[in-house]
């Protein structure tokens, strides 16, 4: 695909899109996507009581070889509970887009262990390369695009590209530093499971009775 037909990707993406404010040195449109197949979280059921912690990533030498899935990207598996909430995110990041790719086609995808849900994160909109930073955040709560960890409490980061456009072994851009944080809202158990967990330790502590016996 040329670049001709890149310029229009954009602007059709940014009709389906919330957009937080970036800079690179002035105001530019970051896109926040969510992925097609997120799963949709019962927000009340899950935020009341539950403990609120941030997950810092260091960017730094992060490569985006190709499209999500291309062996080289920089793929990171980070565990932060099972069931948690990815409720934000906030970056400050330098990148690098080589030759003719485009620091637009640069992205980061904030997924489960499956890797088929969650948010992609793209900070540029400039459709030439070069090196520029970003700062932005998002609520993704408010924009409605929070979403939960599987049961293995693994978040999947993939560094990729919205389209290749270098040599298939050569990277297309780099993250050359900065850090985006994730705020993380830890899942709290509903109250049938305390009282299981508590029908448990009884179980548990009348067998240890009866064995001491």
């Amino acid at each position: 695909m040329t670049h001709m037909h890149k310029k229009m990707i954009p602007a059709a993406l940014a009709l389906a899109s919330v957009l937080a404010l970036g800079s690179a040195q002035a105001a530019q449109a970051t896109q926040v996507l969510a992925a097609p197949s997120a799963t949709k979280i019962a927000l009340p059921a899950l935020l009341p009581q539950a403990a609120s912690s941030s997950l810092l990533i260091d960017v730094a030498g992060a490569q985006s070889v190709g499209l999500a899935g291309t062996p080289g990207n920089t793929v990171l598996s980070l565990q932060v509970g099972a069931g948690a909430l990815i409720s934000s995110l906030d970056w400050n990041v330098t990148l690098t887009a080589f030759g003719a790719s485009w620091l637009s086609d640069m992205e980061v995808r904030f997924s489960s262990s499956a890797g088929n849900d969650g948010v992609w994160l793209t900070p540029g909109s400039e459709g030439f390369a070069g090196t520029m930073s970003y700062t932005g955040a998002v609520n993704l709560v408010d924009a409605g695009l929070a979403f939960a960890v599987q049961s293995d409490g693994i978040l999947r980061v993939e560094f990729a590209e919205t389209m290749k456009d270098l040599a298939p072994d050569m990277p297309d851009g780099q993250w050359d530093a900065g850090q985006i944080q994730v705020g993380i809202t830890s899942a709290v158990p509903e109250p049938s499971s305390y009282a299981l967990m508590a029908f448990g330790l009884l179980a548990l502590g009348g067998a240890l009775r009866r064995r001491q016996a």
